[in-house]
């Protein structure tokens, strides 16, 4: 939204509204059931994100049906998805689910083994647009980086913690 701002339009201008916005570092002070009794915890969420089932009170009035949105970014060249809280996730991980499939290489390696041109004509034969602001965000990036989030995913709906909704397809990237 920034950077539209930049271009001397507006978000609203164009049409662009938040719709929704997750933190993944972040820490809370909840109520949560251990050991059958209800508890104030602080939950400190590092690398996870909340994932509170449907009909939670913290949960916005948008949401009490479905659940919380989970946000579950792929890569620049990957689907993400979106999934939501479950009960079975409130039990056993106090409603945390991941955030994302995780790097499967540094991002020093990757920068040392991913060729730049490569991972452009990757994203390229896929359809997808990118633009970045320095090179060595690409090979850091680089779908070669992380884990497949296709595994991650299903071992999260899998497990019962989070349940799958919806699977995005990336048409553009911007790195900056």
């Amino acid at each position: 939204r920034e950077a539209v701002v930049s271009t001397q339009s507006t978000p609203d201008d164009l049409d662009m509204h938040m719709i929704y916005d997750v933190s993944h570092n972040i820490a809370k002070i909840e109520q949560h059931m251990v050991e059958g009794r209800q508890k104030t915890l602080m939950m400190h969420r590092k690398g996870s994100t909340r994932a509170f089932p449907p009909n939670h009170p913290l949960i916005p009035v948008d949401y009490q049906l479905t659940g919380q949105p989970v946000l579950i970014g792929g890569t620049m060249g990957t689907c993400s998805y979106v999934l939501t809280g479950t009960e079975k996730g409130m039990s056993r991980t106090f409603g945390t689910t991941c955030h994302g499939a995780g790097r499967a290489y540094s991002r020093a390696k990757s920068r040392r083994n991913l060729d730049y041109m490569t991972v452009l004509d990757n994203l390229k034969q896929k359809g997808i647009s990118i633009r970045v602001a320095s090179p060595k965000l690409v090979m850091e990036e680089a779908p070669e980086s992380y884990k497949n989030v296709t595994d991650v995913v299903d071992t999260c709906h899998g497990a019962g913690i989070s349940d799958k909704c919806i699977k995005l397809r990336p048409i553009a990237v911007i790195k900056g």
